[in-house]
């Protein structure tokens, strides 16, 4: 029999790939080739002795020797549900079906980082927060930082998010494993009553809890927050010490569900086209969804703050009127009460007593002013990323907050 050349199978790649996308060599799959027979031939002894260990090319295993290894035995490109999840995104083909299969492995179910999604969820995760930062500071210049952050809760957020992988068609796998079809969503399920704190708060990174009105910032050794967390449960204290670390063992459906569609934004940025294709599926998916602004606001003292805003503009000092009313002296009175500054009409207000409609007025009047909006479009800071010699008209900038 005609010997084989060592370099023969040395350099020989087998039209194969892992999920990563790595070519795998020859060389190191015959182990497992040769081992499946029951009486190994003369020429497979050869090819064994020929092919030694030290020599193999350095590639990577399909299967990893972790015991929590969730590479599928299939293919992606041979996954029903990955091309049609690919094909309902409208993703181009220069989006790969590996990466997209990738980003259905969460951190949870594989700790290697080339082969699960953390890498792809952390880039999508700052380019969720640079456009919607952007688009609500553009639409909105007046709001207050507690509500933008809100704001930016309620469209990138993790149960926001988690709806839109839902909304998808993604399904996820009851547990992990190498069995499991590339197109469903794998990762650890947390314990049914078990605390979990996302490591991704409002999509602006890890942040301790704002009780009382007290910004308690993240740093090292800091007491108000060494105290409180003192105070917390055993449970939520390791739920905060591995959010912060950014570590965790198990995670609810929603969690994966949002870090599977952060991924997605971070490979459409990386294959797609770069951050020009990625700004177009992140208005198309994201932004498009609808938020009502005006129903996140919760004012404590709305009178005093709205006086205080008036000093501050130069504004004459606002006034309560009653404007009409009905059944003053029944069981269901009605009262509509206008707030004015001089002869300009601030905002008005109904309901069952005068001190009623006097609040309601002034936070129709707060409301007419942080949700203010110009009329004349401008340009989003992003629309230079693509063109920087674009034209580019700036927006609005606001003094800040009203401090009452």
């Amino acid at each position: 029999m005609k010997r084989v050349s060592q370099a023969t199978w040395d350099f020989l790649i087998v039209p194969r790939r892992c999920i990563c996308g790595n070519p795998l060599a020859l060389g190191d799959l015959l182990p497992s080739a040769f081992s499946s027979t029951a009486r190994p031939s003369s020429s497979s002894s050869t090819i064994r002795s020929l092919v030694r260990p030290s020599q193999k090319p350095k590639a990577r295993l399909l299967h990893t020797s972790t015991p929590l290894s969730v590479i599928p035995k299939a293919q992606p490109t041979q996954s029903a549900k990955l091309a049609a999840l690919h094909g309902r995104l409208e993703l181009p083909n220069k989006y790969p079906l590996t990466t997209l299969g990738r980003a259905l492995i969460d951190p949870t179910a594989e700790p290697q980082h080339h082969l699960n999604n953390n890498s792809l969820s952390t880039v999508g995760n700052v380019l969720l927060g640079y456009y919607a930062s952007e688009y609500l500071m553009v639409t909105y210049p007046r709001l207050p930082y507690a509500i933008l952050k809100a704001a930016m809760e309620g469209y990138i957020g993790h149960k926001a998010l988690a709806a839109v992988g839902t909304g998808w068609g993604v399904e996820a796998a009851f547990a992990p494993g190498t069995t499991v079809d590339p197109g469903l969503l794998q990762f650890n399920r947390l314990a049914p009553g078990t605390p979990w704190v996302p490591p991704y708060a409002g999509g602006l990174g890890f942040n301790p809890p704002m009780r009382q009105r007290k910004m308690m910032p993240p740093f090292e050794h800091n007491p108000s927050l060494e105290k409180q967390m003192a105070a917390e449960p055993e449970a939520m204290r390791r739920a905060w010490a591995a959010a912060a670390r950014g570590k965790q063992d198990a995670i609810p459906l929603e969690g994966a569900m949002a870090n599977f569609v952060r991924a997605t934004v971070g490979g459409v940025y990386l294959h797609a086209g770069g951050l020009l294709a990625t700004k177009e599926f992140v208005s198309a998916h994201i932004l498009s969804r609808k938020l009502d602004v005006d129903k996140l606001f919760q004012f404590e003292q709305p009178t005093r703050e709205l006086s205080r805003l008036c000093v501050r503009e130069g504004f004459q000092q606002p006034i309560a009127r009653l404007e009409k009313e009905t059944g003053r002296y029944s069981r269901h009175p009605v009262f509509i009460v206008g707030v004015y500054s001089g002869e300009e009409k601030l905002g008005e207000g109904q309901g069952g007593s005068l001190p009623e409609a006097k609040i309601k007025a002034a936070i129709s009047a707060l409301k007419g002013w942080y949700l203010y909006s110009p009329v004349t479009g401008v340009d989003l800071p992003s629309k230079t990323d693509a063109e920087p010699d674009a034209p580019f008209s700036p927006s609005f900038i606001d003094v800040g907050d009203v401090v009452s």
